[in-house]
């Protein structure tokens, strides 16, 4: 699966550092070759000789190591790798790589290679969110570093939130990902996301709650399996992925305009929360109150329906997926939808309040196509998203 590949692992300090030798016995079952590097941190935490044991290979350790340095060991290292995976990923190494950073051997290593770079992220929620942390989060991103994780969980401080290390087998899939060409290399994929706002007035407008998390993690999610992702997005409060083809847009109007724009695709997944009604009398100034204790009388129209005008149009893309957030008998109301709008699959969740879901970092969906329905535990949504992107990668190889 991964013969004749060589892995670069460098391990960093934290109490997830041991899942780094669980990832080692996955590389080397599937046949690739893994040289580690452990920070000083990550020593007290994994020892040189399990991961030696593991990896069958020498671990460094140390920059200035004679014998190596006389063959410029630390540049060899760097550039004789396929991939270069640091896992974990702590907070200080994220912030010696964003500002260029080489004062040990794993942040020279970093600096000083031209491989492809894969970091696992982990560390406390509150240093994960802290503005410097996602400062240089967005620093690496753009230098064209790749990510897996972190996910959300019970942290070994007591915490929860996000900052948890990916589970070893997501680390190994990400690598696989990161070496091999994606299953879907070649497609083109439409996303949409996010809510839409239809002005009341210019100041005013209908929206909802959608975070935009869910239809970000799946762009995110088809990129890694080597589509191109034209992501059409409302006004989230999720950024867009990187690596994908940004549109942003407004209303319900714009948002179908920018898919017809966008096509021919292969699929599209439509993960937006669009607004059923717009506002046909929208005023083009602010409404005043005027003391008379009146409401102003706004007249509702209905919006397009995107979902139904694609997956009925001549330029159908071949797989045309639907999200059904419901309150209310979610899967009857789901199986009607998918009917009624012509898609092939439609993913249902439950978006009462008590779910938490509806802006949340969680989800629990329903997968219904025509020939089964599937009901999926609750997890990240980053994990929903990666589980119908292979789905979707099955089904467009079949196609």
């Amino acid at each position: 699966m991964l013969s004749d590949r060589r892995i670069l692992l460098i391990i960093g300090g934290g109490i997830a550092a041991y899942k780094s030798l669980l990832l080692i016995r996955l590389l080397r079952g599937a046949g690739a070759a893994v040289t580690p590097v452990l920070t000083a941190a990550a020593e007290h935490f994994v020892t040189p000789l399990s991961v030696a044991a593991l990896a069958n290979e020498k671990v460094h350790t140390a920059l200035f190591d004679l014998t190596a340095e006389a063959e410029m060991g630390h540049i060899e290292l760097s550039r004789s790798a396929d991939l270069i995976v640091v896992a974990p990923a702590t907070a200080d190494l994220m912030a010696k790589m964003a500002t260029g950073r080489a004062d040990d051997l794993a942040s020279t290593l970093l600096l000083a290679t031209d491989t492809p770079v894969l970091l696992a992220p982990a560390m406390n929620v509150r240093m994960w969110q802290h503005p410097a942390t996602q400062r240089n989060l967005q620093i690496l991103r753009a230098d064209g570093i790749r990510l897996v994780g972190p996910d959300d969980g019970q942290m070994a401080c007591g915490e929860f939130g996000p900052g948890r290390l990916a589970e070893p087998e997501a680390i190994f899939a990400a690598i696989q990902f990161a070496l091999t060409p994606g299953p879907l290399t070649g497609k083109h994929i439409l996303v949409t996301s996010g809510p839409t706002h239809e002005p009341i007035d210019p100041v005013r407008y209908i929206a909802n709650r959608s975070s935009g998390a869910q239809g970000t993690a799946i762009a995110a999610a088809l990129r890694d399996l080597g589509a191109k992702v034209t992501f059409i997005t409302g006004p989230a409060s999720v950024p867009p992925p990187d690596g994908v083809q940004i549109q942003r847009v407004e209303t319900a109007a714009q948002m179908l305009a920018a898919v017809q724009a966008a096509l021919p695709a292969d699929a599209a997944i439509f993960a937006a929360a669009v607004a059923d009604w717009r506002v046909a009398n929208a005023s083009g100034s602010k409404m005043k109150k005027d003391g008379s204790g009146q409401a102003p009388a706004l007249q509702f129209a209905e919006n397009p329906d995107i979902l139904a005008t694609i997956s009925k149009g001549d330029r159908r893309p071949t797989l045309v997926i639907g999200f059904a957030a419901e309150t209310d008998e979610v899967i009857a109301h789901a199986r009607a939808k998918r009917t009624r709008k012509g898609c092939d699959w439609i993913v249902a969740n439950d978006v009462s309040p008590a779910t938490g879901i509806m802006g949340g970092r969680e989800n629990a969906v329903t997968l219904i196509t025509v020939e089964m329905e599937e009901t999926w535990p609750r997890m990240a949504k980053d994990e929903v998203a990666r589980k119908l992107a292979l789905r979707i990668a099955e089904a467009l190889t079949r196609a």
